[in-house]
């Protein structure tokens, strides 16, 4: 029987930070020479269309023979028979078999083995592109690789055979990241699009998804759905590894209080209450507290009705916003199950009549991802979050949060990094929380706030929080954001 399918999966890698060409050195695969590598279902090549100091690309060309795939199967056992098991997009369609040899020829730059450490953890721009992937529509592709913090474009391919037609796209993502990062992501994300594995599902898979994705994938608001299409056919090792995630989770919430967490989980976790470091450095101030107030403050002053708590950590303005009697609705998430079951514990003690505490509604999300549950409400907070999130991921916050949500009303506190040198307890350059992934200047958070909003059609405005020194501003800075 003939070839017919004239597609090979595809996957391309670009960065434009300068000097372009380290992509060769981080992969191990010389800009100038084309290279083939033999796999078990077809071969690999992996070629660079363009490899200067400004912008390099390169591709890794999977070519999957299709008699070989089904050879030796017998289609009297096969439901479908080997016409059904031939006549299928998996020669094409990027999967697992794209996962393998992603391992296999590019393994040192998923492992992150490079001579220069500098070198692998460096974040520069990337772009990746896959194509055809089998995913009908965007909305999956969107909930898997948006929380990471990617910007993520998918157009639609047409494909051989019209029982296909319709299934499949070319995803393209964009971000600021590190070669490995992206590559763990796609190793573990892009089978589960596809929802299928070619090999035995067993022990060593489950292996494989911590190994690849242990340091983001706890604190991925999907990750429950990973782990059941990853681990497909295998429903008792599918449980096992959503109550591993769980764990590490609770971990990370755990380490975030002590001041100890780190990498991706840290990132994701930017819902979490103050740790016991920030809220000495702060405690005479009582600066959460004015926050609070400030916060509600703006909120009554806007009319705002209905209110999302957006990263409410432990749930001290989500009882602040239960108890006041001018918010009529209100919503709180965090992407940490055990931050929202804390916040639930302090409602539930709270004294309050019990009609407001009906108000209230918790659920599991990232302020990373666009969830339809945060849209429609008046306002949306965020208070103490943004710089608990990797600068390459806040133009994601950006996106759900005006873009998706869009509230009348965002309210958004943040560290004034100048401020600091008023704090003794501080040695000089360092953040007041250790899970802070940066603190911005006043006039850094200006120019990031006014960007934001005229991005999205809002005006912005600017309070103080706490006694203003003369020189160094007030100890936090708020921000305003209206839309008609």
């Amino acid at each position: 029987m003939a070839r017919v399918a004239p597609f090979a999966m595809l996957l391309t890698l670009t960065t434009t930070t300068p000097p372009a060409r380290d992509l060769g050195h981080l992969l191990r695969k010389h800009p100038d020479r084309l290279q083939t590598f033999a796999l078990g279902f077809g071969a690999a090549h992996v070629f660079y269309p363009e490899a200067s100091d400004a912008r390099c690309t390169a591709a890794l060309l999977l070519d999957v023979d299709p008699v070989g795939l089904v050879r030796g199967r017998p289609s009297s056992r096969d439901e479908g028979g080997l016409v059904e098991a031939y006549v299928n997009d998996r020669p094409y369609a990027a999967s697992s078999f794209l996962s393998v040899a992603i391992a296999r020829v590019l393994g040192t730059a998923l492992g992150g083995r490079s001579d220069s450490a500098e070198l692998v953890q460096r974040e520069r721009a990337l772009e990746a592109r896959v194509t055809p992937v089998r995913a009908r529509g965007g909305e999956l592709v969107e909930r898997l690789f948006a929380p990471l913090g990617y910007a993520v474009r998918v157009e639609p391919v047409a494909v051989p055979g019209a029982a296909h037609a319709g299934r499949h796209v070319t995803l393209a993502l964009a971000g600021a990241t590190t070669l490995q990062r992206l590559l763990s992501h796609l190793y573990v994300l892009v089978p589960v699009l596809d929802d299928e594995k070619h090999y035995w599902v067993g022990d060593a898979e489950v292996d494989k998804l911590f190994r690849h994705g242990g340091d983001w994938l706890a604190a991925h608001p999907e990750r429950e759905l990973i782990a059941r299409r990853y681990l497909r056919r295998a429903p008792k090792l599918a449980r096992s590894a959503v109550a591993r995630l769980a764990e590490l989770d609770d971990a990370a919430t755990d380490d975030t209080a002590t001041g100890t967490a780190t990498g991706e989980a840290v990132a994701a976790n930017h819902g979490a209450a103050e740790s016991r470091e920030e809220t000495v450095v702060e405690k005479p101030l009582r600066l959460q507290d004015r926050r609070i107030a400030a916060v509600l403050g703006v909120l009554r002053d806007a009319g705002a009705r209905s209110v999302v708590d957006l990263g409410c950590g432990g749930g001290d303005l989500l009882l602040a916003l239960a108890r006041d009697a001018a918010f009529e609705r209100v919503a709180a998430i965090d992407v940490s199950a055990r931050e929202l079951e804390r916040a639930k514990e302090r409602l539930d003690r709270a004294l309050m009549p019990a009609s407001r505490r009906e108000r209230v509604e918790l659920f599991q999300s990232s302020v990373l991802y666009r969830d339809a549950r945060v849209a429609g409400f008046d306002a949306a907070a965020l208070l103490e979050v943004v710089e608990h999130v990797e600068p390459s991921r806040l133009p994601a916050l950006v996106r759900s949060v005006f873009g998706a949500a869009r509230p009348r009303t965002v309210v958004i506190t943040t560290p004034n990094r100048e401020y600091n040198a008023r704090f003794p307890a501080l040695a000089d350059g360092a953040f007041r929380h250790p899970d802070h992934r940066f603190e911005w200047s006043r006039a850094e958070f200006r120019a990031w706030a006014e960007t934001t909003a005229n991005a999205y059609g809002y005006a912005v405005s600017y309070r103080d929080v706490g006694d203003a020194d003369e020189t160094l501003g007030a100890p936090t800075q708020m921000a305003v954001f209206a839309c008609s």
